[in-house]
């Protein structure tokens, strides 16, 4: 057997083996990895006013933990405590209220009458009561499962900064690419994955504010409520009204009118029109032209939110990260593929 041979045996037992002792934490290491990439800005910046790689990669970290898991936490924390507090009371007023709009139902709704009559069958006090602790149980179950995964993003999200020129270097030299095709490939995926990752923090931060502040004048945690707003905005066409409606129907439920109409047009006038219309894409412009220069990939828009949607769809919340970084990755690679292509062309000519 040639020597060749038997080291592409030993490497494929290795890797066969390698992937049963990681296989738990391939999706932990793959997020770590993107977010990495998607920060390294700001680790080189800090980087380079500290002169220390370590205190860079700790600092980045925290500040990490600190702007994208601790909201995370709070909002499951909180939401799974508010959920188990509910007094029956509230949900008889809520049961009550979908009740008497079913029945009765304004003129223009009169033609859902006639379908609404199983529904009615199954909108009671024990079944809403039912689905409240069922959900709850579910937030408490995922909010420990979460806390845990997201305490190794940070763990291996420091050892990516940490180390992570040494292990690009090793990898150049592992698969012999040419040093034009790996700076494509990371000037690429890095360019897309900064965009996209600062854009989606930016306006979850930005629209969440927007309905904290006025769900705080109604007398309500508007920090708890503004950050449940901003991870539910980061779904596309339907996310902010997972929010807004409830709140509109508990507050008719509760016989507050004027505060269920104002929540509902504020929401709708100010975050989903002025704020998600015009203002988001002025804020992605303006992250586009901090970060990009005339050399980085500039992915359309277009490409990025499909991407984000099939990520969210396909693998959950962590979607919205590895959606458009596959979608990078597999556009780098075609057009690494057609440079290969013209260059053998060049050559038969």
């Amino acid at each position: 057997m040639k020597p060749q041979y038997f080291i592409a045996i030993l490497f494929a037992t290795s890797l066969y083996w390698m992937y049963l002792l990681y296989a738990p934490f391939l999706m932990v290491i793959t997020i770590a990895a993107l977010l990495a990439i998607s920060t390294a800005t700001i680790h080189e910046y800090i980087e380079e006013h500290l002169h220390s790689k370590l205190a860079s990669a700790l600092i980045s970290s925290v500040l990490l933990a600190l702007l994208f898991f601790a909201p995370l936490g709070y909002f499951l924390g909180s939401l799974t405590l508010w959920l188990n507090s509910l007094e029956a009371d509230t949900l008889y007023k809520v049961e009550l209220y979908i009740n008497n709009f079913l029945i009765n139902p304004p003129e223009y709704l009169l033609f859902i009458k006639p379908y609404v009559a199983d529904i009615l069958k199954e909108v009671n006090i024990n079944t809403i009561t039912a689905q409240a602790l069922s959900i709850a149980a579910k937030i408490g179950a995922f909010s420990a499962g979460f806390l845990k995964n997201a305490f190794l993003v940070i763990i291996f999200y420091f050892f990516a900064l940490y180390n992570g020129e040494a292990i690009v270097s090793f990898l150049k030299r592992a698969v012999q690419m040419s040093v034009e095709e790996s700076t494509l490939l990371a000037r690429e995926l890095s360019s897309v994955m900064s965009v996209v990752f600062y854009s989606i923090i930016t306006t979850a931060m930005f629209e969440g504010a927007l309905f904290g502040i006025a769900v705080s004048f109604m007398g309500y945690n508007g920090l708890l409520f503004g950050i449940m707003y901003g991870f539910a905005s980061l779904i596309p066409v339907v996310g902010g009204a997972l929010m807004w409606l409830p709140f509109m129907i508990y507050e008719f439920a509760i016989g507050d009118s004027k505060s269920a109409i104002f929540i509902a047009l504020y929401s709708i006038i100010v975050i989903s029109i002025v704020a998600d219309t015009f203002v988001k894409p002025l804020i992605i412009k303006w992250i586009n032209q901090k970060l990009l220069t005339e050399n980085d990939a500039k992915l359309n828009e277009l490409v990025i939110f499909f991407a984000i949607i099939a990520g969210l769809t396909t693998f959950g919340f962590w979607g919205m990260i590895l959606g458009p970084a596959i979608t990078a990755f597999f556009l780098t690679i075609l057009k690494l593929f057609e440079a290969q292509t013209k260059a053998c062309e060049a050559k038969e000519l």
